[in-house]
């Protein structure tokens, strides 16, 4: 039993260095989808097959998918603060991308009531650094072809915030938020935002587990049940529009957040690396995808602040489903309507 404690301890250490390379420093290690220089035709022939192969992607348009290419030797050449690579999606045009993740801005200006200050925090000062996927488990989804964002940016910090009430790692429910929370001005497959959902899962009464009620990735008639509640939220606290030194305590204090931002055509390349970006713009009526934001760092190569964000397309998106985001710019909306949940802590709960 020692020899397989130790055993464990030195693969939780060598997995804790690799996270620690790989998702903390900005610039992800270099691969062959992070394209740098211009391909021959049989170069361009053999990486698409070998995408083709690695991604499970059939009938791709290889014209698309080669601009796609160009678009990430350009970007890669100009020395930016992040990385453009080649992913699952690289084989769809823009209009192809905004259409398979439902893009449309969803106002977030709606976001009511706006918080002035902030309940006590966990911890009474907000740290330089903060990585909550060091503390609690944290998991990566897939929204598939349906623009339920706002429900995995919700769940994702239901979760994160019911297993630091409660000490239950407990998957929640997507589909009940797609399903049911209409009456709250969301909209299923075509959109919604965090805080509304928050507030249905008041009124609700709680969210149930992700078991109870699958994910299909398309909307459907509500078969929400009372009695099969396994997360509680008391209340919600909205972060004061634009204010991110408050989004900041939040994430720092208190865990993660749910924020939203504006997902421009460059983003779609994303590889590693912090982002930045002059094309995407920062009104609450231009956001188009809502994610939740785990942590917080610096980065010396290029100076720059950054947020650490879990997004919902799947671990082959980024840094493993991850992206780091310049922070202290309001870059793309990031701090136009964040909120989080306050989760009630009972045994009683599944």
């Amino acid at each position: 039993m020692q020899c397989i404690s130790k055993q464990y301890d030195f693969a939780i250490v060598l997995i804790t260095m690799f996270r620690f390379l790989v998702m903390t420093f900005p610039v992800a290690l270099a691969s062959k989808w992070q394209v740098r220089e211009h391909l021959s035709s049989g170069e361009s022939v053999k990486l698409f097959d070998e995408w083709q192969a690695q991604f499970g992607v059939v009938d791709a348009n290889y014209a698309v998918w080669s601009q796609t290419v160009q678009e990430v030797v350009s970007h890669n050449k100009l020395g930016a603060s992040w990385t453009a690579g080649l992913n699952e999606f690289s084989h769809l045009t823009w209009e192809q991308f905004k259409e398979h993740f439902n893009l449309a801005p969803q106002n977030c200006s709606a976001t009511q009531p706006r918080s002035s200050t902030l309940p006590a925090g966990r911890v009474a000062l907000t740290p330089t650094t903060r990585d909550w996927r060091n503390d609690i488990p944290i998991h990566v989804k897939s929204q598939g072809h349906c623009g339920s964002c706002w429900t995995f940016s919700t769940t994702g910090a239901t979760e994160a915030h019911n297993f630091l009430a409660t000490g239950k790692d407990v998957l929640l429910a997507e589909q009940q938020l797609v399903d049911c929370a209409g009456a709250f001005d969301n909209h299923g497959c075509n959109g919604g935002l965090p805080s509304h959902a928050f507030e249905y899962l008041h009124y609700f009464g709680g969210q149930m587990t992700e078991t109870d009620y699958p994910y299909t990735a398309e909307d459907g008639s509500c078969k929400a049940d009372a009695s099969k509640v396994a997360a509680v939220v008391e209340s919600q606290v909205n972060i004061t529009f634009q204010d991110e030194d408050q989004l900041l305590d939040a994430v720092g204090q208190h865990g993660p957040v749910s924020v939203a931002y504006q997902v421009a055509s460059d983003f779609r390349n994303y590889a590693g690396g912090v982002y930045s970006s002059t094309v995407c713009k920062s009104r609450p009526e231009d956001v188009n995808h809502a994610v939740l934001a785990v942590g917080f760092d610096h980065d010396q190569d290029s100076g720059k602040d950054y947020w650490i964000v879990k997004n919902s397309w799947g671990t082959s998106f980024g840094l493993d489903g991850y992206f780091l985001m310049e922070r202290g710019v309001n870059m793309c909306g990031v701090s136009d309507c964040a909120s989080f949940p306050v989760m009630k802590a009972s045994a009683t709960l599944v």
